[in-house]
């Protein structure tokens, strides 16, 4: 295991893809807004998969601010190629993306955006995004730029990420305690901490606090040097529907500057849950104008309603389905919600976990829609259901839904335990006619963004993997052998630097630089969770003679005992890509 090991990596990791795109759309010559694209290595301006998406994002939105100029604009510098030539990527790694071609690259697309933003057009507000190669672009140009002149920047992928709550291998802050950057847009790794070129630092300048953000996708080598990197992730960001996250809530953001109302708004399927028990006669008939604007409102603006309602298990009453999203129309809506029958109702809690549970099971949900469940009751639960149905199993389906978010408009009495739902999905609790009326207009605005970070569990008293000794020997005069006798995968780091993901139990270190402490650490890894380090220092016993040496050899103990062992670790869960409005 060598340093070629990692200058792979690289040439890997930055490799260009190039794609068949156009440029302008509704402008004039200074518009209002000029969204700015900067593409990555190897790809032709204006023809690039990334470009077009990103364009058709905002065009989209576009729209519905006819008041507004605008165009596109794909930056014009060399985003050099680094497959073409394999020097290039070689020479880019040991200088950090600094110097020669692609430093050279990097820096004409600098002085290109800063000319632009900064020269003509003082009115022209700009949107920067920029991909790989073109997000170090704008990372690297933000300090020059004029702050008040940007809505905002995002990156994507992009290879000087600097995020350091992730900077502590083994106790990231962002895994344990959520301590996020405040320019943490999609990063749902939590151990990602900077890029493979480095990192800019600050990534963030002060006077642009609320205009950057960045999106990582979840094991982009790129921007996440991890030695679980994948080259798939970096190419990725189309097909995820990264560009279109970016877009809401960047949309959001133009709105707000130009103090407009934002009336874009995302595909929705709403289903509407109704306790029919005797007792809720007059609540629904206080309640209807509002489930009815709501429902009509969805239609309206292309999305889907559906309508269900429920009692009791224990009455033999199963969830009842009025209408899917495939049978719902308004007039139907309204109709079935007529024809409810109240009635019944013996105990007090009813089956509300089983038929939200029934419900979400049932109907076929919208990829790319904002999912939402409207219930509307006066009593509480079975906890579990009749049929063993738990909270956990709700919240559980929801978040693999998209997530469902979860509106219940219930008696005050149990707003706490309704809010066991709500809150995990991202939902509300609303006691009156007016806390509807505003939950009904928080579902129409929605658009929802993915997740900082991704979702994890704990997992109590893991059996984590153990790695008993290391044996080191020196083979020539800047080279060891390692042996462990571990028989699974072993992570390797020498000094600060991961040097990969092994599955042998001996492997060589060579290019060992004496003139500093070297520290060589190995963690064993399951795939699941890892280990304690075992840390040895590699001492030259070549330092004062060069003969060949008796073989040297370290027995390292690690660094905690197993008694010592943190009997809690994570496993982070992929999320899938929620909302992204894709097809």
């Amino acid at each position: 295991m060598t340093k070629k090991f990692i200058i792979l990596l690289l040439i890997i990791g930055l490799f260009g893809l190039n794609f068949p795109t156009q440029t302008f759309a509704r402008s004039k010559e200074c518009p209002d807004i000029r969204f700015v694209f900067v593409r990555g290595s190897g790809e032709e301006q204006n023809y690039s998969q990334s470009y077009l998406e990103f364009k058709r994002a905002f065009e989209d939105k576009m729209q519905y601010l006819p008041s507004i100029s605008y165009d596109f604009v794909d930056l014009n510098y060399p985003a050099i190629s680094v497959a073409d030539d394999l020097s290039v990527p070689i020479k880019a790694f040991f200088s950090g993306g600094e110097s020669y071609e692609f430093g050279n690259s990097v820096n004409a697309g600098v002085l290109e955006l800063e000319n632009m933003v900064n020269g003509t057009c003082p009115n022209t507000k700009f949107v920067l995004a920029g991909y790989s190669q073109g997000a170090m672009v704008i990372t690297k140009t933000l300090p020059t730029l004029n702050a008040d002149k940007i809505i905002y920047a995002a990156t994507f992928g992009d290879p000087k990420l600097y995020l350091p709550e992730g900077e502590n291998f083994y106790h990231p802050a962002a895994c344990y305690d959520g301590t996020l950057s405040e320019y943490r847009r999609y990063v749902p790794d939590c151990h990602t901490f900077e890029g493979i070129l480095g990192s800019y630092r600050p990534y963030r300048p002060e006077n642009f606090t609320g205009k950057v953000g960045v999106w990582c996708n979840n094991k982009d080598i790129v921007c996440n040097r991890s030695i679980f990197g994948s080259i798939g992730d970096h190419l990725d960001y189309v097909s995820d529907g990264l560009y279109e996250d970016a877009s809401r809530y960047v949309f959001n953001k133009i709105t707000e500057h130009f103090g407009v109302e934002n009336n874009y708004v995302s595909p929705h399927d709403t289903a509407i849950l109704i306790d029919s028990t005797g007792s809720m006669w007059s609540m629904v008939e206080t309640y209807k104008t509002e489930a009815l604007r709501l429902a009509n409102e969805t239609f309206a603006a292309g999305g889907r309603v559906a309508l269900y309602d429920y009692r009791d298990l224990q009455e033999l009453y199963e969830p009842r389905k009025h209408c899917d999203f495939t049978t719902c129309t308004p007039e139907v809506f309204a109709a079935e919600l007529d024809s409810i029958v109240f009635e019944n109702g013996g105990d007090e809690p009813e089956s509300f976990l089983s038929a939200a549970f029934h419900m979400m099971s049932e109907l076929t949900w919208q990829e790319g829609a904002t999912k939402s469940v409207v219930a509307i009751t006066d009593a509480g639960y079975h906890m579990p259901d009749i049929d063993h149905v738990q909270i956990d199993d709700v919240v559980a389906l929801s978040r693999r839904i998209d997530p469902v978010n979860f509106y219940i408009v219930t008696d005050p009495r149990f707003v706490e335990d309704y809010q066991k739902i709500a809150e995990p999905t991202d939902g509300a609790v609303a006691v009156d006619v007016n806390s509807l009326h505003v939950i009904n207009d928080t579902i129409m605005e929605r658009f929802d963004s993915l997740p900082a970070l991704e979702e994890h569990e704990t997992i109590t008293d893991p059996e984590l993997p153990i790695l008993d000794f290391v044996d080191v020997a020196q083979i020539d005069e800047n080279a060891f052998h390692v042996s462990t006798g571990y028989t699974g995968k072993l992570i390797v780091f020498l000094n600060e630097t991961c040097l990969g993901l092994i599955n042998a139990s001996a492997f060589d270190i060579t290019d060992i630089d004496f003139s500093k402490q070297n520290i060589l650490r190995i963690v064993p890894f399951d795939g699941t969770a890892r280990g304690d380090a075992i840390e040895v220092e590699l001492v030259d016993t070549f330092k004062h003679d060069h003969s060949e040496p008796e073989q040297h050899t370290e027995i390292a103990t690690p660094t905690k005992t197993p008694e010592e062992v943190v009997q809690e670790t994570l496993l982070y869960l992929v999320p899938k890509v929620p909302n992204t409005g894709r097809k």
